[in-house]
């Protein structure tokens, strides 16, 4: 909402997370309907998907909030695993093909900064992630080509905070920090907001 009253037009891509390949081919169908460049946002594991989705035409930048900026070759999993984050609430199903947080923990691991019904909210409406999307591997990262920014949220207990830094720096993106959660977008939303309208407007 905040974008749209400063006039942006805002689409939000529903991605199934079967794996990064679903993914992509959705976010690439949403931009096959977009009038003029577009800026692609991604948080968290939903910047796996626009590294690899930025290389469409009609993609003008990336800006990855509290996020996974993954370089050629590399995963979710293998960039998490290279600095584990301080949350320990991701569980698997029964059948052990998807992956969810904790919702004992969720609150602590991912939304610590929101009032405990909006964390619990997003707690019970979290989209169970496929382990083929945690596990597939980036082959074209869209920062080498397109401008990027990132945010960095330093109070992240989902994503080591040094690791969002150093994706950034690796990346050449401009690294903005908050001081916030994982949940960075609705905590801080007027700050994410003020990284994305800036971003936009320099992308141009």
């Amino acid at each position: 909402e905040i974008l749209q009253q400063r006039g942006f037009n805002v689409t939000v891509v529903q991605e199934p997370i079967t794996s990064l390949k679903d993914d992509v081919a959705a976010t690439n169908r949403m931009l096959d309907l977009q009038d003029g460049p577009s800026l692609l946002v991604g948080h968290s594991y939903g910047g796996m998907v626009i590294t690899e989705a930025g290389n469409h035409a009609n993609v003008a930048g990336l800006v990855y909030v509290a996020a996974f900026e993954p370089d050629k070759g590399e995963s979710l999993i293998s960039l998490a695993s290279s600095k584990p984050a301080a949350g320990t609430s991701i569980r698997e199903t029964k059948d052990g093909n998807y992956l969810y947080l904790d919702p004992a923990n969720f609150a602590a691991d991912f939304a610590a900064d929101l009032p405990k019904e909006d964390a619990a909210f997003l707690s019970r409406s979290q989209v169970f992630a496929s382990k083929a999307a945690f596990t597939s591997k980036v082959t074209e990262p869209a920062w080498q080509t397109k401008k990027s920014w990132a945010i960095v949220a330093t109070q992240d207990r989902s994503i080591n905070p040094d690791l969002e830094r150093d994706m950034a720096k690796r990346a050449g993106s401009e690294t903005i920090e908050i001081g916030a959660s994982h949940a960075v977008f609705a905590s801080q939303p007027d700050k994410v907001a003020d990284v994305i309208a800036k971003a936009a407007q320099s992308a141009q």
